[in-house]
């Protein structure tokens, strides 16, 4: 049911709201914000959806954006005294490097030595240091993908027979991509995010874990190249590294041990795994096989014998303009990954309290992929599953006890209180990036095996594919029908054969995009994803129920993420569309409409309450007199337990 707002609720506007002015009232200073009235003007349609789009107005977008975040700047740096902050940075370092380090095997292998580590260091420090300085959405974690690695690669397989120089031509896309994307900004393209559910994310996020599969299998496949003893102990390294990091995030969520030492881990696990099996391959007999390693370079310096400036004028006419199409692709991709990236790490499980600037955040994007061209390094965007993994890192959460229950009494249950949000923990993983292109670093890259590697590729598809909403439909289906749980939201379709339908159309896009990147047309692989967002907006609600829809799909992030795109389709006018609301059994949080911007925000009061502390994220838990405002797992805050 609706609740009934506060009669004495605060009316603060935007522009009235300051930032956090101390630990203490944290949240008073950025909870009272929006009233029932303010949040009913900030979801009606914006006066261009009325307008010819010749009649856009540029930049508004932008400066809506600034205008939202540039209050939270200097709340940004003093919200990161918290302990989150150290384990997320020291998880994201491993997260980021270790796999963008596993990629540039693949480039090295596959463009003839053109990029190297060094190169994808460097972009990853371009990435971090920018977003982390000027970012709207500063937990967003940007580096070097698997879609780029092969995005390069093809380019270098169809421009490189015809002569032209490769950097120049990368040069020029990055370029020409740089004006695409300052145009898509200024135009307010990032609007048509509004259309992009949870279908759409997920054939994505499902296809980006298969590639972290298949580069990891690609890594062992050249372990043969040395013999085959070789070849055997790295694949048993790799499902090693896969077991047990895999394992430590099952502690860490588990009723085992005493909580600091879960937390101790499940924050630091999957970085002390890699460093074990790096010493633990020198181990009796293993010691005297040979194991391949990262090649590295000289500290600082490029891979190939050139200068960090490309010389993008020694190259023709002809090729300039060639780079036009090659950047509209990369574009395009860069557009939805680097969105979709953003949505998924501010989603509806995350109760995020500072709003996000999709525009301002595209137009950065286009600044750091012309730079990246110039200096003849990969171009970076948005990270999965980096960047949900950031947000995951960054959760204080708090163990539910149902202790009122005699039946389930001792049965816990962890949920999430706030997130910290920050720019501290982006901005030193790239820092310590640009640590590790010293020497002494490098060299200590280059004794880290390509099996540890691959098995870091396996640990980061499998935990994305784990919480992918294919698998997770999958699984139901697979699952007896009897022994389900009657709270799981998909028994509330009544057509079995929808969630076999909605799930067969995931599957056929994931298919046709995964199969598209094994051919040379590689490159054209994101058109392909993009259709699928009119197909779900026109097409699907013409085959699926409302309610149907409701429950088999969502949108990615709550209305006030996406008041930078204003609001979510169906959900500007004040009306849901079919399948585009939280719904009566959709799955995810679920928020009473007239409260939405106090839950949402995080908003649970200040200073210690009934049943929680400052302690564990600096902020107190959630106010008990919202009994509207429900956890991801369905769970009220007002049962929340000190954790």
């Amino acid at each position: 049911m609706r609740a009934t707002p506060s009669p004495n609720r605060s009316k603060k506007t935007w522009q009235s709201r300051t930032p956090f002015s101390s630990k203490k009232n944290r949240r008073s200073d950025t909870v009272d914000t929006l009233s029932r009235e303010d949040t009913a003007q900030s979801t009606r349609p914006s006066r261009s959806r009325k307008e010819p789009w010749w009649k856009t107005e540029l930049f508004r977008g932008m400066i809506n954006d600034i205008r939202r975040r540039a209050p939270f700047y200097w709340s940004d740096w003093r919200d990161a005294w918290d302990y989150r902050v150290v384990p997320a940075t020291v998880y994201m370092y491993f997260a980021n490097i270790l796999p963008a380090l596993a990629f540039s095997l693949d480039m090295f292998a596959k463009t003839d030595q053109s990029f190297g580590v060094n190169e994808v260091l460097l972009s990853s420090v371009l990435a971090s240091v920018v977003f982390s300085l000027a970012a709207a959405q500063p937990l967003v974690i940007v580096g070097v993908t698997g879609p780029i690695t092969v995005f390069n690669y093809t380019v270098y397989d169809i421009i490189t027979p015809r002569g032209t120089n490769y950097f120049a031509f990368m040069t020029w896309i990055g370029l020409w991509s740089l004006v695409l994307h300052w145009i898509l900004a200024i135009t307010n393209s990032c609007n048509g995010l509004k259309y992009v559910t949870r279908f759409s994310c997920d054939i994505f996020g499902f296809y980006v874990a298969f590639i972290y599969l298949q580069k990891g299998i690609q890594v062992l496949t050249r372990q043969w190249q040395v013999n085959d003893a070789s070849a055997y102990l790295s694949i048993a390294i790799a499902l090693l590294v896969l077991m047990v990091a895999y394992l430590c995030g099952i502690i860490g969520r588990s009723s085992l041990f005493q909580r600091h030492i879960r937390k101790f881990i499940e924050d630091y696990g999957t970085p002390l795994t890699v460093i074990f099996f790096t010493g633990f391959v020198h181990i009796g007999r293993m010691r005297n096989i040979e194991l391949l390693t990262l090649p590295t370079s000289e500290a600082f310096f490029p891979t190939t014998d050139r200068g960090w400036f490309i010389h993008f004028w020694d190259i023709s006419v002809g090729d300039v303009f060639l780079a036009i199409p090659f950047a509209v692709l990369l574009t395009i991709l860069f557009w939805f990954d680097h969105n979709v990236s953003s949505l998924i790490a501010q989603g509806t499980e995350f109760p995020l309290r500072k709003p996000a600037g999709f525009h301002w955040d595209l137009f950065l994007l286009g600044l750091t992929t012309g730079v990246a061209g110039l200096l003849g390094i990969p171009f970076p965007n948005g990270l999965i599953p980096q960047a949900p993994f950031h947000t995951t890192s960054l959760c204080v959460t708090r163990t539910v006890s149902d202790t009122d229950d005699e039946t389930n009494k001792g049965h816990t249950r962890r949920v999430v209180d706030h997130v910290v949000e920050q720019r501290v923990s982006n901005l030193a993983q790239g820092l310590l990036t640009l640590g590790t292109m010293t020497g002494p670093l490098l060299i200590v890259l280059h004794l880290i095996p390509q099996a540890v590697l691959a098995g870091l590729f396996f640990v980061m598809g499998v935990q994305a594919l784990e919480a992918n909403g294919i698998t997770l439909k999958l699984l139901f289906l697979a699952r007896d029908r009897h022994l389900t749980a009657r709270s799981d939201p998909l028994t509330r379709v009544e057509r079995r054969g929808a969630v076999w339908g909605f799930v067969a159309l995931e599957l056929v896009g994931f298919g046709a995009t995964f199969a598209i990147t094994q051919t040379i047309a590689a490159i054209g692989f994101p058109v392909f994803i993009l259709l699928y967002i009119p197909l779900r907006t026109w097409g699907m609600p013409r085959w699926f129920k409302e309610q149907e829809l409701r429950v088999l799909d969502q949108p990615t992030a709550s209305p006030f993420t996406m008041e930078s795109v204003g609001g979510n389709h169906g959900e500007a006018d004040g009306r849901q569309m079919p399948g585009f609301g939280a719904g009566e059994g959709a799955v995810g949080a679920e928020v009473a409409l007239d409260e939405s911007d106090e839950a949402e925000r995080g908003e649970a009061g200040s200073g210690k309450d009934d049943g929680g502390e400052e302690g564990e994220g600096g902020v107190a838990g959630a106010s008990r007199r919202r009994s509207s405002f429900r956890s991801p797992e369905g769970i009220e805050l007002d049962d929340l337990g000190k954790k």
